[in-house]
């Protein structure tokens, strides 16, 4: 696997901290002499690591390095000169764009982040696919629904009781008791 030259460098820099500590020179003495902030602990640590990768700095290069850029600056601006132009697109559809205009694929979840940083990301939820209505004109508004006829819906009313089902003895009268 290609280290990039500062994690090789720094694994490197870890094989001197080693031999140089294994000569007998303090170890906080080397770290301010490297530049490294290496705990007793970690040294340790590292100690170990080294001895069981047959002493050689390549055990030492730790593997967590990152991931490459792919959306450089020059994309960025697109991609934010893009979304002042439609403030409706999202973030699909900007990966979608950003794939046919540079070649480079690119997850909504990145594009969201990049958005959010600048203040330019869309309220959370799915939008609203449904045009807004346009408000009725007083001309042309319904009446108000009538109430005369509201009582259908409880037949009985009153007559049997609170619920209009008998409690528990039979009885339809009150249920307090």
């Amino acid at each position: 696997m290609d280290y990039p030259p500062a994690v090789s460098a720094k694994a490197q820099q870890m094989e001197t901290l080693l031999h140089r500590v294994a000569a007998g020179e303090p170890c906080a003495a080397v770290c301010a002499d490297l530049g490294l902030a290496v705990t007793p602990a970690e040294l340790a640590r590292l100690q170990a690591k080294y001895a069981a990768g047959g002493q050689h700095w390549t055990a030492l290069l730790d593997g967590r390095f990152g991931h490459a850029q792919c959306v450089n600056s020059a994309m960025r601006e697109w991609l934010y000169e893009r979304k002042h132009q439609d403030a409706s697109l999202r973030a699909a559809a900007l990966a979608a764009a950003m794939e046919q205009e540079f070649g480079v694929r690119v997850a909504a979840g990145h594009i969201n982040y990049l958005l959010r940083k600048v203040g330019l990301s869309s309220p959370p939820g799915r939008p609203d696919n449904t045009p807004p209505a346009p408000a009725p004109t007083p001309a042309e508004a319904p009446p108000p629904p009538s109430l005369a006829n509201a009582g259908l819906f409880f037949p009985g009313g009153r007559e049997t009781g609170h619920g209009g089902a008998p409690d528990r003895d039979g009885d339809p009268g009150d249920r307090g008791g």
